[in-house]
């Protein structure tokens, strides 16, 4: 199961073990329950601080283990096989369980250690979901340290009947003493300030003792980590405020034209570009999303959606894009519910069933073509007359036998039973006629849209929402600056946006000393 490269690497992190692990399998016959088995072994024979026992399978998923210690109170299980995307959770639940510190600030871990309470936590994952990794090494680590936590990571492929029966239609999907807590991408941060009541205000106290910034970045995708690196460099105080760091690329799979990287995967790039801007003296504030932008007299003042606010002389909007909505009824009824945006994350759990793909672009191709071979029935809707995607992606589509292309076609309504999606109804826009096409999944794939409308009246934008820019990124207002997919530059590559977010720093502090000397002195 793990090849030879694979059991190298483990085995090296292995060694960093200081106590004992303990793994008991509830396995039975079948052949998923001989893999977890053989897993189990692979991973036994390259540490001897590890063992391998067998547990009593009633009222246990099956097949599933748990990973403890003699002498902790750890409650931490794996339902499922976790590879893929999921095998690097396993490792670090192994490292940590067996004492290795983890790398996080040692604030947030007291504050998982202080929080009282007892918390059931189960999270449904796909093996190809990118962003469910963050969720479950977040809930793994509070396993870990607070004996009031208990997490059970499931792989929804693996349970479909739970799936069902739970409703779990994206993942990934947490659930908290037996009841919907959460979907999508989170970090400890975000959880703990969803159970920890006292949390928010303690980040409004800390956030709020800040003191001015001289380049306060907005936004922690490709465009705010560079500006960010560039203006730490310079010796200035330097601030990131950021709703997740990482933006967009977070929801990337895979990403092969970022020059001298010939691969790598979104959620693993944003966790370089965070190690980066750490290695210099520049403040990052996760979790937080700005919704006021004011001048003041000696700079500007950034107020966000917790009531806190940052102050800084000059700023840098890097707030990046989102994906864009169809705007019809029923859309929103049933997000997380049928209508999702990301096919790697939540196409495993539509397998066998029908689902329409919305956009003919390359995002949308791509994303039918990869759905194509885990579901039923993949129905492509494009409001064009003929596909934009390239041509090389058209050709492979058409060749798959279970696509249906519609042109031409207008998606009106998302339909559902209250419950999840039922079909959507699309209007011919040769004859006008409203057609209907039952199924259970829509993947809207429809482009991007700028994450600015906090922004519309206090500075300049476009028709489409994107903040207007000149060759050095400043805006309309003296001393604000912009880079990335949120702006009017052309080509929304990460790439770019790196060296936007750069060349947006770079005018920052060129502004910054060309103020009054009386103004710098404030």
């Amino acid at each position: 199961m793990l090849d030879a490269n694979l059991k190298t690497q483990l085995k090296g992190y292995l060694e960093r073990l200081v106590r004992p692990v303990e793994i008991v399998a509830y396995a039975g016959e079948d052949a998923k329950s001989r893999d977890l088995l053989q897993l189990l072994e692979q991973i036994r024979e390259q540490s001897d601080r590890i063992t391998v026992r067998r547990g009593d399978v009633a009222g246990q998923r099956v097949p599933s283990f748990a990973l403890t210690t003699p002498g902790e109170d750890i409650h931490l299980t794996f339902a499922g096989i976790p590879l893929g995307h999921e095998f690097t959770s396993l490792v670090l639940a192994l490292l940590q369980v067996g004492g290795y510190p983890p790398k996080v600030e040692q604030s947030l871990i007291d504050q998982i250690r202080a929080l009282k309470g007892n918390f059931r936590f189960e999270t449904y994952f796909s093996l190809s979901c990118q962003n469910c990794p963050d969720v479950v090494q977040a809930l793994n680590l509070m396993a870990v340290l607070n004996p009031g936590i208990e997490h059970v990571a499931i792989d929804g492929a693996l349970f479909q009947s739970e799936v069902s029966e739970r409703q779990v239609m994206s993942v990934p999907t947490v659930f908290l003493n037996g009841e919907t807590f959460g979907a999508g991408r989170m970090g400890a941060e975000e959880i703990l300030a969803k159970i920890d009541t006292g949390a928010a205000d303690r980040a409004i106290e800390t956030i709020n003792a800040q003191a001015p910034f001289e380049v306060l970045i907005v936004g922690g995708g490709p465009a705010g980590a560079a500006a960010a690196v560039y203006a730490a460099r310079k010796g200035i105080r330097t601030g990131v405020v950021a709703e997740r760091f990482g933006g967009q690329v977070l929801d990337t799979m895979s990403i092969e034209n970022l020059i001298s990287v010939p691969h790598t995967e979104g959620p693993k790039l944003a966790r370089a570009l965070e190690a980066h801007v750490r290695e210099y003296d520049a403040e990052i504030i996760n979790g937080q999303q700005a919704t006021k932008l004011e001048q003041l007299a000696d700079g500007f003042k950034v107020t966000l959606a917790s009531g806190a606010s940052l102050t800084g002389a000059s700023v840098v909007l890097s707030t990046g894009a989102r994906w864009r909505r169809m705007g019809v009824p029923g859309e929103q009824d049933y997000v997380n519910k049928g209508v999702a945006f990301c096919p790697h994350c939540d196409g495993p759990l539509f397998k066998g069933k029908r689902v329409a793909v919305i956009g003919g672009g390359n995002s949308g191709v791509e994303a039918a073509i990869d759905l194509a071979g885990l579901v039923g029935h993949v129905t492509l809707v494009e409001f064009d007359k003929m596909l934009r995607a390239d041509e090389v992606l058209q050709r492979k589509l058409k060749s798959l036998p279970n696509v249906t292309i519609i042109t031409c076609a207008r998606t009106t309504e998302v339909k559902g039973d209250g419950k999840r999606v039922t079909g959507i109804a699309y209007e011919d826009r040769t004859s006008g006629e409203i057609r209907d096409i039952a199924l259970e999944g829509v993947f809207v794939q429809i482009g991007l849209v700028p994450n600015t409308e906090w922004l519309k009246g206090t500075l300049a934008l476009d028709a489409r929402g994107e903040i207007i820019v000149d060759r050095h990124g400043q805006t309309s207002i003296p001393g604000v600056f912009a880079a990335g997919d949120c702006t009017t530059a052309p080509y929304k590559q990460i790439v770019i946006a790196m060296g936007e977010g750069a060349r947006a720093s770079l005018a920052a502090f060129d502004y910054l000393i060309r103020l009054p000397a009386e103004e710098q002195a404030a």
